[in-house]
């Protein structure tokens, strides 16, 4: 994959909401144990609609909320399921740089998920909050992003 091709996807990717990651695909996922051929087309159906129309999928998940009387933290509720891998959202790259990135995005995400548990608790707030900072003051993710781009920029 070229760096051009790298970078299209990425802004592809960046206009499709958490919600359909977070919400709708475990129901395609589901919905593929009973009937591969239409999980498939309402996975297709979904990302072409959210693609065209970016917030789609949470308008709609929010409005059958809403319909059926259901009262949830719809942010926090999408926060916790954020520490979820999202295959679509993982780099499937051998190399070293790209396993390192995955791992240290994965350990951000969960560490963000546990936000909604312990922003009540002040002691353990604040030291989840630290580990953020760890992440955020030596810029790992970053970090390990330019490294990336740099060692493959030549290879594309």
């Amino acid at each position: 994959m070229t760096m051009e091709e790298m970078k299209t996807e990425a802004e592809t990717s960046s206009m499709v909401s958490m919600t359909l990651y977070a919400v709708m695909y475990p129901v395609f996922n589901e919905l593929e144990r009973i009937n591969l051929s239409a999980a498939q087309t309402l996975r297709a159906a979904f990302i072409k609609a959210e693609r065209e129309n970016p917030g789609l999928t949470q308008d709609i998940i929010m409005k059958v909320l809403e319909k059926k009387n259901v009262q949830i933290n719809f942010t926090e509720s999408l926060l916790r399921m954020a520490a979820d891998d999202v295959e679509e959202f993982m780099i499937d790259r051998p190399e070293q740089e790209f396993v390192d990135l995955n791992e240290k995005a994965r350990a951000l995400k969960h560490i963000l998920s546990k936000i909604p548990d312990e922003i009540n608790d002040r002691v353990r707030f604040l030291q989840t909050i630290k580990a953020i900072n760890v992440f955020i003051s030596a810029n790992r993710l970053i970090h390990q992003t330019n490294l990336i781009l740099q060692t493959f920029k030549t290879v594309a």
